[in-house]
């Protein structure tokens, strides 16, 4: 069954701000316009499915590689966000009615697909009691039927508020449980307005104590106005947290009225901070310009698990 019509618009919340200019991006994250028949073919099974995928809807630069691959992030709970973060592209509104059928229509395309690892991500539900948990834990459930030997990946939200959500989708054991911080706590207020830093650091930890065999996951965005001190200390304290894996890439601002690029992170640099991410213990880092939550997210977690068995192994 298909959501119902939803009365808003993309972002009405920025229509007062001041336009901030989108700056021509340097050469090292280009990309190309998607052209090829497997990411037309990927792109028709999402509508015959009516499914949504982040990387549309974020307009995620990776698009056309991915999907030429038949790798996609399925997004759950709709296509309207309850927040109103100034990086995202994801609409702003009221949120649309649930679907009963969502998890079992993705079950469906990651069998058509055969995808051997799958991503599955949804926008802010503030208006659900549960903020969507139980949408999650379901859709774990309903790939787990069709596809077995599929390993999930799950991106969710931080479940502000929401007493017992987290045990819900922990409890579903996905294979990894990714939960992004996105920036550094001083930018909190001008870029994820809504979250608590600390709110998030807690959930990270949090799933860990409940399954310590799940692998967690987060990222941040460079390019916002962070200091390179500042995205050291949230390294600390993801390790902190016990996070496996963490990602790093460069904000790209989506429209005139998200928030400004403050600069453009050389290719360089993104090194040097996977060096100290590794230093600092993690058993996986992915730090690039293009570097996006669920970019090779199927490559990276075979690599994961082969970075526990070895760690473990030397600890033996």
């Amino acid at each position: 069954m298909a959501s119902a019509p939803v009365e808003s618009v993309r972002h009405p919340e920025k229509a007062g701000k001041p336009d901030n200019p989108i700056q021509r991006k340097p050469a090292w994250i280009r990309v190309k316009a998607p052209t090829s028949r497997a990411y037309g073919e990927t792109r028709e099974l999402m509508r015959t499915l009516d499914l949504r995928t982040v990387c549309e809807e974020a307009a995620c630069p990776n698009i056309g590689e991915c999907w030429a691959q038949k790798h996609a992030t399925f997004m759950i709970l709709g296509s309207v966000c309850t927040r109103a973060c100034a990086f995202c592209n994801v609409a702003t509104g009221r949120p649309d009615l649930l679907d009963p059928h969502e998890p079992e229509r993705i079950a469906e395309a990651v069998g058509r697909l055969g995808l051997e690892h799958v991503v599955v991500t949804s926008v802010d539900r503030d208006d659900l009691d549960d903020g969507g948990a139980g949408y999650f834990a379901r859709t774990i459930a309903a790939i787990r039927a069709a596809a077995p030997a599929t390993t999930i990946e799950v991106l969710t939200p931080d479940f502000l508020r929401k007493d017992g959500a987290v045990e819900v989708v922990a409890a579903a054991r996905p294979d990894v449980f990714n939960h992004n911080l996105e920036t550094v706590p001083r930018l909190y207020g001008e870029v994820r307005p809504g979250a608590r830093y600390f709110n998030s650091l807690r959930l990270l930890d949090q799933v860990k104590r409940i399954e310590p065999g799940i692998f967690t996951k987060s990222g941040l965005m460079v390019g916002l106005g962070e200091a390179k001190e500042e995205v050291l200390q949230v390294m600390d304290d993801l390790r902190a947290a016990d996070v496996d894996f963490l990602t790093i890439g460069q904000y790209l601002q989506p429209t005139p009225k998200h928030h400004r690029v403050d600069r453009f992170v050389p290719p360089d640099e993104f090194a040097s901070l996977q060096t100290h991410a590794y230093a600092k213990g993690f058993l996986m880092v992915s730090a690039s310009p293009l570097t996006r939550s669920s970019y090779h997210a199927g490559d990276d977690f075979v690599r994961l698990r082969e970075a526990r068995a070895a760690r473990l192994s030397g600890a033996a």
